[in-house]
């Protein structure tokens, strides 16, 4: 129930199509409660014997009928449609929503989770609502209203008959409670396998060109299969308890049907029953156990909409572990000052990343940070932007502590460039311009000659209006690099975070990335991670990580003067390159 009033909360937007379409279902059954009444007076008329009278009532009530029938088409439209095109929505409102909230949640939220999965709760769980809504309550609303009407009528006919008649129902309502504790499990068990089989297909086909490499076709399709036909498994664990439930309500059902019958002869032969009341009473009784036999199908269907609602929920009503806090207040556009104080940061309790950090970084200046793989360096640099929250220390921006502002006004000061560069599929332009929408095309000029990019960009047939591809497939490494340095000098930020810009580039490219580097350097405050010393000789400030600590700090020969972790480093680096 908990789960049933969260849900008609978000449908409570669309109360007016609903409204419409529950009395277009009131109206439908109305006159499919009167149609039989029409047909059995018929019956009663023809009984007594046909005369010229007679004829003209049975044109009347044919007239009647032919009106009924024709007022049910157009309700039964409205019924339908109406109910559709508002579950429609509500699905459309429900993906934007999942979707929203999914963007907005803290990254560590993904760190477990599989990206096929999460888009099955988007795109299939969802759908399961229009199911709910467009199918399930109307049909419980016209089963219902049904029942109740069908039960009085037959009441008002023969008492003794009609309490023959509810004979199953005890036993139809027993084993529908039993059937939904059943089945629900195994239907979840489904979505969370069709979620499996959805991130298996998707890490594949991000996967292909090293399928392909590796040989190893034949052994992703086996693994693919696998769970394809885990999810077809449970689907047909669930399909069998119903396969056994709507016989046994049929069964009931026809049980009922036998005792009606049995009790209507008897009292035709005692009570004296006339034909037009037994007509009447049988052509009700079918729509009597209409709905019994409907609530079966529709157990089901529910069971299967409350096991994706429950997948969906799960996500709406996850908080944020990183969100503003009350009365936050906006940065503004920041002068580029970093200062860390003590900062400490685990991913889990009792394993420490970061360990009492603490350094000050001044506008303009270039911060380089370097370090075996592994030690925290990127973690340092994501605490900055707030994607995780310290355990202990505090984190300031130009003197205020990045908690007392707000998210999105500590981003907007903030551009990032990762090693594993993602390009959206679209043109080059638009992907540099992704950082500001508004940028005109100057401006993209402007940021693609300061990444050294323009040259690249302006020897391809397309120029700036080049497909990238899927994940900028059909750019090089380098030039993917340079285009995201691009976009992050377009957004003007005044704090830039490079993420081993050039740790898979050749070395003409890691020139070409250096000079894009050396382009901003003093007008920017920039963060650099490098496993390559020579990139960051001429950094402002090296912080050596080792074991989550800071454990040397200067300039380039400062350090290599000192003789200690950077010295060795660039002692083995220099051997290398000669």
């Amino acid at each position: 129930m908990k789960l049933l009033l969260k849900l008609s909360k978000e449908a409570l937007r669309y109360k007016t199509l609903y409204i419409v379409a529950i009395l277009s279902t009131f109206g439908l059954t109305a006159v499919n409660l009167t149609a039989p009444k029409v047909l059995s007076s018929m019956t009663g008329i023809v009984e007594k014997g046909v005369t010229e009278a007679s004829f003209a009532a049975i044109g009347q009530l044919t007239l009647i009928l032919v009106i009924l029938y024709l007022l049910r088409i157009a309700l039964r439209f409205m019924s339908n449609y109406l109910s559709h095109k508002a579950a429609w929505f509500l699905v459309g409102d429900l993906r934007r929503k999942v979707y929203d909230k999914l963007e907005r949640l803290h990254i560590g939220f993904f760190h477990d989770k599989q990206t096929g999965d999460l888009m099955s709760r988007i795109t299939n769980d969802t759908r399961d609502f229009e199911l709910l809504y467009a199918h399930i309550i109307p049909d419980i609303i016209t089963n219902g209203f049904t029942f109740i009407g069908v039960l009085t009528i037959l009441l008002s006919i023969n008492w003794k008959l009609a309490f023959a008649t509810c004979f199953p129902l005890p036993l139809i309502l027993i084993s529908g409670f039993v059937f939904s504790k059943k089945v629900r499990p195994f239907f979840r068990i489904q979505q969370k396998k069709m979620g499996e089989y959805n991130g298996k297909l998707q890490d594949n086909l991000s996967g292909i060109h090293e399928i392909q490499s590796f040989g190893r076709e034949n052994y992703e399709t086996d693994k693919v299969d696998e769970k394809n036909f885990a999810q077809v498994m449970a689907m047909l664990k669930a399909l069998k308890i119903s396969a056994v439930f709507h016989p046994s309500v049929e069964f009931i059902s026809s049980i009922g049907t036998i005792v009606v019958v049995s009790v209507g002869g008897l009292l035709a032969f005692y009570d004296g029953l006339s034909l037009e009341t037994i007509v009447a009473f049988m052509l009700y009784l079918s729509m009597f156990y209409a709905p019994v036999s409907g609530l079966a199908n529709m157990l089901e269907s529910v069971q299967q909409s409350m096991a994706g609602a429950e997948r969906v929920m799960a996500i709406l009503d996850t908080e944020s572990e990183i969100k503003n806090k009350e009365n936050a207040e906006d940065l503004g556009t920041a002068k580029g000052a970093v200062e860390f104080k003590n900062v400490s940061f685990s991913y889990q309790e009792e394993v420490p990343v970061l360990k009492n950090i603490s350094f000050k970084v001044k506008p303009g200046m270039m911060v380089a940070l370097v370090g075996p793989t592994g030690v925290g360096k990127t973690t340092l640099t994501q605490l900055i932007s707030r994607f995780y929250d310290v355990k202990s220390g505090e984190i300031l921006v130009d003197g205020k502590n990045i908690k007392d502002v707000t998210l999105e006004s500590l981003r907007n000061n903030i551009s990032t460039v990762l090693q594993d560069t993602f390009l959206f599929n679209g043109t080059i332009e638009e992907n540099i311009a992704y950082a500001k929408p508004d940028a005109t095309f100057e401006e993209i000029l402007e940021a693609s000659k300061a990444a050294n990019i323009h040259e690249d960009i302006m020897a391809m047939p397309d120029t700036y209006k080049t497909q990238v591809g899927e994940r900028g497939l059909r750019l090089s490494g380098g030039q993917k690099q340079r285009v995201a340095i691009a976009r992050a000098i377009l957004r003007k930020s005044p704090i830039i975070i490079l993420d081993e810009a050039t740790a898979s580039v050749d070395v003409e490219t890691e020139k070409e990335i250096q000079a894009a580097i050396n382009n901003i350097a003093g007008k920017k405050t920039i963060f650099a991670i490098a496993h390559r010393l020579s990139t960051i000789r001429n950094a402002d400030m090296i912080l050596v990580i080792e074991n989550g600590e800071i454990a040397e700090m200067g300039t380039h020969q400062e350090l290599v003067d000192l003789g200690g972790i950077y010295a060795r480093m660039d002692k083995i680096q220099s051997s290398v390159r000669i």
